[in-house]
């Protein structure tokens, strides 16, 4: 018989969920083995893990004893990756152990009878994995009636406002609304699960996802809480490579260690040539060599036909370069404005009172994949009548952005990685958000609203004045390099395609001498082996 065939009300499922023992009776009657629905499978997991098992089986043997680590995930495809790594890592010779929360949907509530369902099935499918990896659910987690420590507590309510503002795409939200607080309660169950098992077993590394939004956040600030060394990991639109970040938040993307140790130092032709080879194929819309993502919907026509389109004249342009709001490069980024929103609005009324120069706000292209308000809406609220020296290009502007940079005179940005390429271009670019590139030498920096507007004064005085040195230029191409090819590390599978990488790279291969000199280094520094950036190939 199939549990599809019998289906539970609603009302059941809550008498049933906090009855003990139901919906394992249920679970072993009518369902084993068997997945809720398709938005929480593990299909494919449990498909390769008889394969892996084997191979790590024969690696291990030869390993050295290595670290004790607890790897922490939620979502099933982060599960599913989570495995994927600490089999690995077991292979080199460490101990892990995979904790995991069986949460299909980070957004939405489940019956208590359904996840006790779903934590079955997933603990079903990791006991697979051992002995290598040993999974334990943080939902079966006896826990103290102790609360967490304040400090704790205010960082979980700052995770749970960036999941509320992440997930509704906006930044003003309210802390008394639903999502709010499912998302706190989620978040304090994980915080509370993951603060009794790392006192109670002491990992030596705890490895996370993502480590800024959701249950990784949460249990992010746990580790550092403990003081237990933390690695967060995430992937870009790069093939091949991950990023990765030591006791900070991998989204934060820290480079100040990486321009410390490589900053200085001339870029080689061939260096600068695939840098430029890089920033070329995003001005024209391709795709290029390992990067999975167009940055532009039509390619270069040029300055003037950009001026044309847009109905420029020779009055000096101000370029306002927009994020998408709620994305997670922008959350928590601000240097003295409450957040970005605010930002943009006190910048709209200020360049409104300034005729003398042109505004062209570029809406972000990534806003035509989301859901959320677009940045339009926010110049709307500031300006509701529209003067005539402000431009809004919409996400879906048959515009090239790098064709209005070549016309601009000033740059503006919060984040966006646009503002780096406008510095490479020698635009004198404000840069107001906690971005990577920031305070790297090739960008203005105010720290405060005075600083900010007499800043912004002198530049639509005398724009020529702040256009960037040869010095300054060269710098911003040599970090735009160690940006996008030295920071990430090479890694063999990445989230969305693992499960064709792992064809390429079979964990027998991984494991291998082949395996270990190619992304050897990366899997040290997960285990917590301080990175060094002196010695990238």
């Amino acid at each position: 018989m199939r549990s599809k065939r019998f289906p539970l009300k609603p009302a059941l499922k809550e008498m049933f969920g906090e009855l003990p023992l139901s919906a394992e009776v249920y679970w072993h009657l009518l369902q084993s083995g068997k997945p809720l629905n398709k938005s929480f499978t593990l299909q494919q997991l449990e498909g390769w893990l008889p394969e892996w098992h084997q191979q790590v089986a024969q690696a291990a043997q030869e390993a050295q004893p290595g670290k004790k680590i607890l790897i922490f995930s939620a979502l099933h495809y982060w599960i599913s990756h989570a495995t994927l790594l600490g089999m690995a890592l077991a292979g080199l010779g460490h101990e892990v152990t995979l904790a995991y929360l069986p949460f299909g949907k980070w957004q939405k509530s489940i019956k208590r009878f359904d996840l006790r369902r779903q934590n079955l099935y997933t603990d079903g499918v990791l006991r697979k994995a051992a002995p290598f990896v040993r999974a334990i659910s943080f939902l079966d987690q006896v826990l103290t009636k102790d609360a967490l420590p304040l400090e704790l507590e205010r960082a979980v309510e700052e995770v749970s406002l960036r999941d509320t503002q992440y997930t509704l795409q906006v930044e003003n939200v309210s802390i008394e609304s639903d999502l709010y607080r499912l998302r706190l309660d989620r978040n304090t169950q994980a915080a509370r699960a993951a603060f009794a098992w790392m006192q109670a077993n002491h990992p030596q590394v705890v490895i996370i996802p993502n480590g800024t939004i959701m249950e990784f956040g949460s249990v992010y600030r746990v580790g550092r809480f403990l003081q237990i060394p933390a690695v967060t990991y995430e992937f870009g639109e790069q093939h091949g490579c991950i990023w990765l970040a030591q006791n900070a938040e991998v989204m934060r993307q820290q480079t100040n260690d990486l321009w410390e140790a490589r900053g200085g130092q001339e870029l080689t032709t061939g260096q600068l040539d695939q840098v430029r080879a890089l920033f070329t194929a995003r001005q024209r819309g391709n795709l290029w060599e390992n990067f999975a993502r167009r940055w532009q919907g039509v390619p270069s026509q040029g300055g003037l036909e950009a001026r044309l389109a847009l109905g420029l004249d020779q009055r000096p342009i101000v370029l306002l370069a927009t994020n998408v709001i709620g994305d997670s490069l922008t959350l928590g980024r601000q240097v003295f404005s409450d957040s970005m929103t605010e930002w943009l609005e006190r910048t709209m009324r200020y360049l409104a009172a300034h005729p003398e120069v042109q505004v062209v706000v570029r809406i972000h292209p990534g806003e035509l994949v989301t859901k959320g308000s677009s940045i339009a809406e926010v110049v709307r609220q500031a300006l509701p009548n529209l003067p005539e020296n402000i431009h809004v290009v919409p996400a879906d502007a048959k515009v090239n952005t790098y064709d209005i940079i070549e016309i601009a005179d000033v740059g503006l940005v919060y984040t966006t990685t646009v503002g780096l390429e406008m510095a490479t271009s020698g635009l004198p670019t404000v840069v107001v958000g906690q971005t990577h590139y920031r305070g790297k030498g090739f960008s203005l920096d105010p720290d405060s609203w005075q600083a900010y507007f007499e800043l912004l004064d002198q530049l639509l005085a005398q724009p020529e004045r702040y256009r960037l040195s040869g010095e300054q230029v060269r710098s911003a191409w040599e970090y735009a390099y160690r940006f996008f090819f030295e920071y990430p590390h090479p890694f063999p599978w990445h989230l969305v395609h693992m499960w064709e990488d792992i064809k390429e790279w079979s964990m027998k291969k991984v494991l291998s001498s082949e395996g270990q000199n190619n992304f050897g280094k990366t899997f040290r520094y997960l285990s917590g082996e301080q990175i060094d950036w002196t010695s990238i190939a």
